[in-house]
């Protein structure tokens, strides 16, 4: 198990720093684990299980919209 800081979850996913804390609040990121006073880190593989689950979300969506026989609207 590996503990990465915050400038490796912004690096790893993308986010803004106040977005992480956002999608945090929301229940929809990772908590970050306490390491002391002012110091947090997060669990490596649950950021990974959520940039995965993020992946498979839009291949969801992308075979879902490419099935035959639904109308597209093409103008």
């Amino acid at each position: 198990m590996r503990i990465i800081r915050l400038k490796e979850v912004i690096d790893s996913t993308g986010l803004a720093r106040s977005t992480i804390y956002k999608y945090i609040g929301e229940g929809s990121f990772p908590k970050p684990v306490s390491l002391g006073d002012r110091c947090v880190g997060w669990v490596d593989s649950e950021v990974h299980d959520w940039i995965l689950a993020r992946i498979e979300e839009r291949d969801l969506a992308e075979s879902a919209s490419a099935r035959p026989g639904r109308l597209s609207m093409v103008s």
